[in-house]
């Protein structure tokens, strides 16, 4: 009976509380061709991509929380670092605004002093040139060549030869004219030269392109006046630039002892490339001298010296001896 009692309460199997299925190798390469296989039906039939924008969606929110402590931080530097940067730009703009007014100042009485010297001399007082407001709409298609389209052309009064400015200096000059647009060459062309003479000494000379946004002073003797940093300006002898706009800056001053002359490089000051406004300078018109007459005081001086003259030669012979 015993026995019997001891076979009944014989212990049974433990069950496993890990069900084993297929190995972890196997479920990798699985779901890695099953990855694949998405990407490529995807790729081809792109059924994904609502899905993905959905998705993307609904986790912005999360997104913007979890960076919201690193953009605060960046924040909070930006705005210390710029308060003080615009502070010391502020005082400096304020010295600058200050410095300027007193040129102005000394500028508007030379040029006062200037105009009533030239009315002494019966000088005539420069013309300011008529400016029209342009803007490029392409670059030429040429490679080889420095050429700008304006959208300024015959219909605007716009004529061959007229110089072409910006706010900070001289750009070039307008070549070809159409209907309603017109072809301006750079200064840094090949096919193009500018009278211009050193601002610091007034030294006058010819500018020539050469073609990789640089201008060239050629036949100057090694020895000449000119340093690195100088100021080119138009000498406003051709009679298209006007006299004094801004043209380049002296950047390279080579000398070979080969050769009698210097190499002397410049960087035109004008920013063809960093906006698109521009204004187109009016030919200056030769306007003949208008000489007001003055015959009657004129006659009238020369008579009465002439009756001045007579009556003492009258006075000389009739005079008793």
């Amino acid at each position: 009976m015993l026995k019997g009692v001891h076979q009944k309460l014989d212990p049974q199997q433990t069950p496993a509380f890990f069900v084993r299925g297929a190995s972890a190798f196997s479920r990798t390469v699985f779901f890695c061709a099953l990855s694949v296989i998405a990407m490529a039906v995807d790729a081809r039939l792109n059924y994904l991509s609502q899905f993905r924008q959905a998705f993307i969606g609904g986790l912005h929110p999360l997104e913007m929380i979890a960076n919201a402590p690193s953009e605060w931080v960046r924040d909070a530097k930006k705005y210390f670092s710029a308060h003080n940067q615009l502070v010391q730009e502020n005082y400096a703009l304020k010295q600058q605004a200050f410095e300027h007014e007193v040129m102005l100042q000394r500028l508007s009485t030379i040029q006062a002093e200037n105009n009533h010297l030239r009315s002494l001399l019966n000088g005539n007082i420069p013309i300011q040139p008529k400016a029209i407001l342009g803007e490029i709409s392409h670059t030429g298609r040429d490679p080889f060549t420095s050429v700008v389209v304006v959208n300024r052309g015959s219909q605007h009064n716009i004529k061959a030869g007229q110089a072409v400015v910006d706010s900070k200096g001289v750009i070039g000059q307008v070549t070809r004219v159409f209907p309603f647009s017109s072809e301006v060459t750079l200064i840094t062309d090949k096919d193009l030269s500018i009278p211009i003479q050193i601002e610091r000494n007034q030294l006058r000379a010819i500018a020539f392109g050469e073609g990789n946004n640089t201008l060239d002073i050629p036949f100057l003797p090694t020895n000449v006046d000119i340093k690195v940093g100088d100021k080119l300006v138009t000498s406003g002898i051709d009679g298209i630039y006007p006299a004094g706009l801004a043209v380049a800056t002296v950047t390279k001053i080579q000398q070979n002892p080969e050769s009698p002359f210097a190499k002397i490089i410049s960087t035109p000051v004008a920013g063809v490339s960093n906006h698109l406004q521009l204004l187109l300078l009016e030919l200056p018109q030769a306007k003949e001298a208008e000489l007001v007459p003055e015959p009657a005081p004129v006659e009238k001086a020369v008579a009465e010296t002439k009756t001045t003259t007579s009556s003492k030669t009258k006075v000389k012979h009739h005079a008793p001896r």
